[in-house]
């Protein structure tokens, strides 16, 4: 451990001088780069200052233990820097496991409605709901790329962004297929339903991720239907933006002016190109995918929301919680941080 540490130490130390050379500042590409990387490594270097100091400490606490005036104050200091380094070699175990390049990232977050028609659609919403109060909570802000009305409510489709600090690190767990059982608001006879609503967690992709070439882009414009505001409806500002070696098509109408439109839908483009390229490696790699909680597929089953009960259950942890109505309001954290402690006690199983 201490190895690797002095390791990523002398790397940060080398990275900071590094972008201290004018000809690296010059290269805004390149000092970017630089600055993720050592971003990257800042908690392990941060860990380890920490812990050379306890180190430091516990030397002086020692020697204090011989001072006939000291010896029994310096004696409770060496058991409490003893019992800081060893909470503190747990955390630095967890901080060495692989990471996840994408943890820092925003992500673009869509839902859909599944089985179960007008409910369904409903539960979308609802879901929706759910992850807006959660980011307002996390202090993460919300951009609405495209949605779908229901005459009946909630949604078909709802696309958006999710900005703010390592939001991919927390809702990467929420993909999959989300399951609803409650009496339905179209229910006559008071009977409970079974419906279902897909969500996809993507990592929004930069530039520098996916090379997209101009001549394998068609891109339409029409007339907006959505709400939006009195100009959105009168102009053909929504863009459809088609990638032809794929077959991927991405649609914004929510912005007033087209181009505004098209820089979103391109960002959208970037990132589903971006997440089908990390399913693929993913594929490739064979053994990480399935060491993951799950497998962010539509079709998983991830977690059931059974309203006549008011509970949540998580199905691929086992966990189980009888606040659904607390859930429902944005109070997701009990939920993401019991995934997150799986997700890295199977990692330190394996390492």
């Amino acid at each position: 451990m201490i190895e690797r540490l002095i390791a990523i130490e002398e790397k940060y130390n080398e990275l900071t001088e590094e972008l201290s050379k004018p000809e690296i500042l010059s290269n805004i590409k390149k000092t970017l780069e630089l600055q993720k990387e050592q971003a990257s490594l800042k908690e392990a270097y941060d860990a380890y200052q920490k812990y050379k100091k306890i180190e430091s400490d516990l030397e002086e606490a020692k020697e204090m233990t011989k001072d006939p005036d000291l010896g029994e104050f310096a004696k409770e200091e060496v058991n409490r820097l003893n019992q800081e380094k060893e909470n503190l070699e747990s955390q630095i175990e967890i901080i060495l496991l692989p990471k996840d390049p994408n943890d820092g990232k925003n992500v673009i977050v869509e839902i859909r409605g599944a089985a179960g028609g007008d409910e369904a659609n409903i539960f979308a919403g609802d879901l929706y709901r759910m992850y807006i109060k959660y980011a307002e909570k996390q202090g993460w802000k919300i951009e609405v790329l495209s949605e779908e009305h229901s005459d009946a409510g909630g949604y078909p489709l709802v696309e958006f962004m999710v900005k703010g600090d390592n939001v991919y690190s927390k809702l990467k767990y929420e993909s999959g297929a989300h399951r609803v059982q409650r009496v339905p608001i179209t229910e006559t006879q008071g009977r409970v339903h079974t419906s279902t609503a897909t969500v996809l967690v993507m990592p929004e992709a930069e530039e520098v991720d996916v090379e997209i070439n101009p001549s394998d882009l068609r891109i339409d414009v029409y007339r907006s239907t959505g709400a939006g505001g009195q100009c959105v409806n009168t102009t053909d500002s929504a863009v459809r933006i088609t990638h032809l070696p794929t077959n991927t098509v991405v649609t914004c109408q929510n912005e007033r002016s087209q181009i505004q439109n098209k820089e979103k839908a391109m960002q959208m483009l970037r990132t589903r190109l971006y997440e089908a390229k990390l399913r693929e490696q993913e594929e490739k790699l064979g053994t990480e995918r399935r060491s993951k909680i799950g497998t962010g597929d539509r079709s998983e089953k991830i977690r059931t929301y059974n309203y006549p009960q008011n509970r949540v259950t998580d199905h691929r942890i086992g966990y189980t919680t009888k606040n659904l109505d607390r859930v429902m309001e944005g109070n997701l954290e009990d939920i993401i941080e019991a995934l997150i402690t799986e997700d890295q006690n199977r990692k330190l199983k394996e390492a």
